[in-house]
């Protein structure tokens, strides 16, 4: 099937929901699945971009191969656009590239500046590029490299995020730059979406509301967890894997912020190996790879060693079910979702409260 059909002309929308966002990417509703690692697989993908909103695979954590199978499998469920969530310092990802375009993929997002020869290449071959930044000044960088757009994300955001609210963030944004711009982080409903729209957005990206749909293969013991929590129940800490990043405080987030040093860091090399099992990375690979992150950034060489805490962890509770051993990544947002809706209820709810919403404030326009 093709993955470049443009939107269903039969929808009905308001005007002011067909945003720039829906011309670029060839979608009917401007919001977006995010690429997240060990959930955002092609089932949650496909059932997104089927719904008329964007689905994106998420690939870091997949090899080669799954990710051939993953986007095939995408197409044969739907023949709406999608797209492929890219690590730019992964060791493969000139190949990954290369597939994603001989695959006529509509975008490519990364969660790190993916580097300007990056996006040319994916740009010329007709790729939309979509990079996640968490500053003013990261979104005025990427657009200097001539990125499509990008999605802002506000420290409610879950995982990896920055230190700035949402309210604060996407206006800066939309006022530093000339592309799209998308708001992420505390966004679950229609109301939610008209007001990205009222600050100048394109539309808005989701990771938590679409972890809890009935297609995300996450166990079902695990959604029940992310349900109960509360708007207090997450911290950003550093102790994963060096970076700021948004969980559910569990027994093992306390373990790993008060623990000795010494056995996180072996816990950490442990991960690292393990994660080099699971995706076939050799040694030398890996060596490679830790050697190209620590020359291009900040990060220790602890702070290497713990990337892969992360992905690993990760994994435990979004695919092994273990919740006593893993980590839940997730934005603030969770505190306030009672339920499990598929995903084309979620986007169509999405939809009719933000028409709601408009007509209220007088702005729905003509449909």
């Amino acid at each position: 099937m093709s993955a470049t059909s443009g939107p269903r002309p039969d929808r009905g929308l308001p005007a002011t929901l067909h945003t720039p966002i829906c011309v670029l990417l060839g979608i009917e509703v401007p919001i977006v699945q995010t690429g997240m690692g060990w959930v955002a697989g092609a089932r949650l993908t496909g059932a997104t971009s089927s719904a008329g909103a964007l689905g994106i695979l998420a690939s870091a954590t997949m090899t080669y191969d799954e990710l051939v199978r993953a986007i095939g499998e995408v197409k044969d469920r739907t023949d709406r656009p999608f797209g492929v969530n890219l690590r730019s310092n992964h060791v493969e990802v000139d190949r990954f590239v290369a597939l994603l375009i001989r695959e006529k993929v509509r975008l490519a997002s990364f969660a790190q500046a993916p580097g300007e020869t990056l996006i040319k290449r994916l740009r010329d071959a007709g790729v939309v590029t979509m990079p996640t930044i968490a500053a003013r000044r990261h979104a005025e960088k990427v657009a200097g490299w001539g990125v499509d757009a990008v999605i802002a994300q506000g420290q409610e955001g879950g995982g990896h995020t920055g230190s700035i609210p949402t309210s604060l963030l996407l206006p800066q944004v939309v006022d530093a730059v000339d592309i799209p711009v998308l708001g992420a982080g505390g966004f679950h409903d229609g109301r939610g979406l008209v007001a990205a729209l009222s600050w100048g957005a394109a539309g808005v990206a989701m990771g938590t509301r679409f972890l809890l749909t009935t297609e995300s293969t996450v166990p079902e013991h695990v959604k029940q967890r992310y349900l109960e929590a509360s708007v207090l129940d997450t911290v950003v800490t550093r102790v994963i894997d060096g970076k700021p990043q948004r969980v559910i405080r569990t027994d093992l987030v306390n373990q790993l912020e008060h623990g000795p040093q010494a056995v996180t860091f072996v816990r950490a090399l442990v991960n690292a190996l393990r994660l080099r099992k699971l995706t076939g990375t050799s040694l030398t690979a890996l060596a490679t790879e830790g050697l190209a992150m620590h020359k291009g950034g900040d990060m220790t060489w602890a702070q290497v060693a713990m990337a892969a805490n992360a992905p690993m962890l990760t994994r435990a509770t979004m695919v092994e079910g273990r919740l006593e051993t893993g980590i839940l990544p997730t934005g603030q947002v969770a505190g306030v979702i009672a339920e499990l809706p598929t995903v084309a209820e979620l986007v169509e709810r999405i939809v009719d409260e933000a028409t709601a919403t408009l007509v209220r404030l007088g702005a729905a326009g003509p449909r």
